[in-house]
């Protein structure tokens, strides 16, 4: 019998995780029920939220309990079903977590995308990563003809995203990556207009020179100073959505919140946190738009992969010292050819 390899979580990691914090174990492959379909997983998603469910911390999903599958967003191919919906061979992203094989149901977490599709594009720009940039950024930003738009984590998965999205609506898009490389990439290969590396002395005077005509848009994916600085850098009217805080996730105790949030009534600004499972009903239309700009060259995609279920431990710290491009995949399907 062919078993299910899992990686289960074991102790809650503290600051970065370590590879003790997290076990592997095999079961046999679960039989299906009347209504479910086996799953073999292809890709992992890493996100930053799976950080946040290794902790206690309060989240949109409760925390991975001790013992349990490491929770984890993954594109898998239907092998058996017993299902209306789901037939052998489909294309299905849904919350498989850390395993080979999942079970799923017709939850609102599992996503049929057309069995031509690129695997990994269903769990990047055509999936939640894609909802969260253009939802955040055309639903909660609003950005308009000639504005600017800031973004933080502008090398990473959404925030490459938000940026050129920002482009073809006309914008003017700011970028702020933390090393040198990275910034020419998102300005050279991007198109942003300009890019900040956040590691370097005279942050505030950067931001200044990028954004002379102050900030319309800031679109927030790392939390912490650089928050606070976009902050007081506004434009009357401007728009602020928190997207994550990438910065603080390893943080055992959370630091104070922005001490230029009161900027937000001088310039009469908004800051509104958003969720994109808020905007999963406008699923096929974004992924629509984003899929012609792709065809139209007007996006790029950028990935860092890794093989195998004993790396996802590491990916997700990968997420926080900076040493991915894109969006972090995780490649578990052994023997199965995939684009």
């Amino acid at each position: 019998m062919t078993m299910n390899r899992r990686i289960l979580l074991a102790k809650r990691p503290v600051g970065l995780a370590a590879q003790t914090d997290f076990r592997s174990d095999e079961q046999p492959i679960p039989e299906i029920r009347e209504g479910e379909a086996l799953l073999k997983t292809l890709y992992l998603g890493i996100d930053p939220t799976i950080r946040t469910w290794l902790s206690t911390a309060k989240s949109y999903l409760p925390p991975i309990e001790i013992g349990e599958v490491v929770r984890s967003a993954g594109v898998c191919r239907v092998i058996e079903s017993k299902c209306e919906r789901f037939k052998v061979g489909d294309l299905v992203t849904h919350l498989c977590g850390w395993q080979e094989y999942s079970v799923c149901t017709e939850d609102s977490f599992a996503t049929l995308f057309p069995a031509s599709t690129n695997p990994r594009h269903t769990l990047g720009p055509l999936g939640s990563t894609g909802v969260a940039a253009y939802a955040g950024l055309l639903y909660v930003g609003r950005p308009k003809e000639g504005e600017t738009v800031l973004v933080s984590a502008a090398a990473g998965a959404t925030g490459s995203l938000v940026g050129q999205i920002a482009k073809i609506k006309g914008c003017r898009a700011v970028g702020i990556a933390g090393s040198d490389e990275k910034c020419r990439h998102v300005v050279e290969n991007l198109g942003f207009d300009a890019c900040i590396n956040y590691k370097d002395d005279g942050f505030r005077e950067a931001l200044k020179k990028a954004c002379p005509n102050r900030i319309d848009v800031y679109f927030d994916n790392v939390g912490g100073w650089i928050l606070n600085e976009a902050l007081g850098r506004l434009n009357m009217g401007a728009r602020v959505a928190l997207c994550g805080a990438i910065s603080v996730y390893n943080e055992p105790k959370k630091p104070p919140g922005p001490a230029n949030y009161l900027n937000l009534i001088t310039v009469r600004g908004k800051m509104q946190g958003f969720n994109g499972m808020d905007h999963w009903g406008k699923h096929a239309e974004i992924s629509a738009d984003i899929a012609k700009w792709m065809e139209e060259g007007k996006i790029r995609v950028d990935e860092t992969i890794l093989e195998g279920l004993d790396e996802a431990w590491r990916s997700v710290n990968m997420l926080f010292t900076g040493e991915n491009i894109g969006k972090l995949l995780v490649y578990v399907a052994d023997g199965v050819t995939e684009p």
